[in-house]
C-alpha cells in the first residue's frame, strides 16, 4: 500500500504577495523522478479565488477545512501588520498545532501565528525591518534576529524574502530526509543550507553626527584614523578634559564607549574594503585598525555570524578575487 502524502495547506489571504505565496507553492509542488513529496493544497478562509498585490488571482482548493487535515500549514507572509487574522483562521491554526501538525509562518506570516498566540513564550524569526515594532506588539515572543529560521515546537517561522526558501526547504529535510532535499535543492539551483544568518543582510547604520561640536571633531579625527591605536587618555589630552569628562561626553553623545565606537566603524569599513576591493584579510586589518587578522575575523564573525571571506564572496563586486 502506498504511503498517505503528506498534506500542506497554503493560506492565501487578500492582497498577498505573489513572491511569498510562490515559495512554498514551487517547493511543495515539487515534483522529482521519484515523484511527488507532498500533497498541496490552497486554501482560503472562505474558499474564494483570492486577488494577489497586482494582476495575479488565486482559485483556492478549499476553504478552512483543509487546514483541519494538513500535516503543515503554512501562511507565506502578510499583507498588513496592523490587521489581526480573523477568528476562524486564528481557530483553525490553532487546532492545527494542538493536533501535531507544523504551523509555519513566512516572513510577515510571523504576525499571524504571533496574534493567535502562539508563538507566547517561544522563540520566533521575522523579516529584520519589522523587528522594532514586532518586539513591541508582541512583548512574550523571543524574538531570535538573526536567525534565517527557527522551529519551536513545530511552529517555525522565518526571516524576509528568501529565508522562505531555506526555510521550507528545512520542511522537506524533516518529512523526506537530507537527500531528497538536497535533490530538491539542486533542482531549484540553491544551496541546501545557507551559512550565517540574517545579521549579515541587516543595514547597519553609519553613526549620525551628534549635536556636540567638539565631539564631533573628534569623531571625524577617529574616522580617518582607524588605523591608529587610540587610548582614552591620549583623546581626553586631545580635547583638552579630564579622563572622567571625556567618557561621560562621548557617551552621551554617541551612546556607546569609544571601544564600541571603534569597533563598530572599523568593521564599517571592513565591510566596505571586502565588497569593493581584493585587498587580503590581512592587509584589511591593519588598514582597519584591527591590529590582527584574528581580531578582526573574531569582531566580524561575532557581529555579522559569517567570516569575512564568506562576506567577500556573497556581496564582493570580484567574484575571482582572492578570498582569505
Amino acid at each position: 500500500m502506498t504511503a498517505r502524502l503528506p498534506i500542506v495547506a497554503l493560506i492565501v489571504y487578500p492582497d498577498f504577495s505573489p513572491f511569498h505565496f510562490s515559495v512554498p507553492y514551487m517547493m511543495f509542488s515539487a515534483q522529482l523522478p521519484e515523484g511527488r513529496l507532498f500533497e498541496l493544497r490552497i486554501v482560503s478562509s472562505d474558499a474564494r479565488p483570492l486577488a494577489a498585490e497586482r494582476a495575479m488571482t488565486v482559485q483556492p482548493d478549499g476553504g478552512l477545512e483543509l487546514v483541519d487535515i494538513a500535516d503543515i500549514v503554512v501562511v507565506p507572509g502578510w499583507h498588513d501588520l496592523n490587521v489581526r487574522p480573523d477568528a476562524a483562521l486564528v481557530a483553525a491554526l490553532a487546532r492545527a498545532h494542538a493536533r501535531g501538525a507544523y504551523v509555519v509562518g513566512l516572513c510577515y506570516g510571523a504576525y499571524v501565528l504571533a496574534y493567535a498566540g502562539l508563538l507566547d513564550g517561544r522563540r520566533a524569526s521575522t523579516h529584520w525591518m519589522a523587528e522594532a515594532d514586532f518586539s513591541v506588539r508582541f512583548p512574550r515572543v523571543k524574538l531570535d534576529m538573526n536567525a534565517l529560521y527557527v522551529d519551536e515546537e513545530r511552529l517555525i517561522t522565518s526571516a524576509g524574502t528568501g529565508a522562505g526558501l531555506d526555510c521550507c526547504l528545512y520542511l522537506v529535510r524533516e518529512w523526506c530526509g537530507p537527500k531528497i532535499a538536497n535533490k530538491v535543492a539542486r533542482t531549484m539551483v540553491i544551496p541546501p543550507h545557507r551559512e550565517g544568518g540574517q545579521a549579515q543582510f541587516i543595514e547597519q547604520p553609519v553613526a549620525a553626527s551628534t549635536e556636540d561640536s567638539q565631539v564631533n571633531r573628534l569623531l571625524d579625527y577617529l574616522r580617518e584614523n582607524l588605523a591608529t591605536q587610540h587610548s582614552i587618555d591620549d583623546l581626553a589630552a586631545r580635547a583638552a578634559t579630564s579622563r572622567r569628562t571625556f567618557t561621560r561626553h562621548f557617551h552621551k553623545a554617541t551612546g556607546m564607549t569609544l571601544g564600541d565606537w571603534l569597533v563598530n566603524e572599523r568593521l564599517q569599513q571592513t565591510r566596505e574594503l571586502l565588497e569593493t576591493t581584493a585587498i587580503p584579510v590581512e592587509r584589511i586589518s591593519e588598514l582597519t585598525g584591527f591590529q590582527t587578522p584574528l581580531a578582526l575575523r573574531q569582531h566580524f564573525k561575532k557581529r555579522f555570524h559569517v567570516s569575512p571571506r564568506d562576506w567577500r564572496r556573497t556581496f564582493g563586486e570580484k567574484a575571482g578575487a582572492e578570498q582569505r
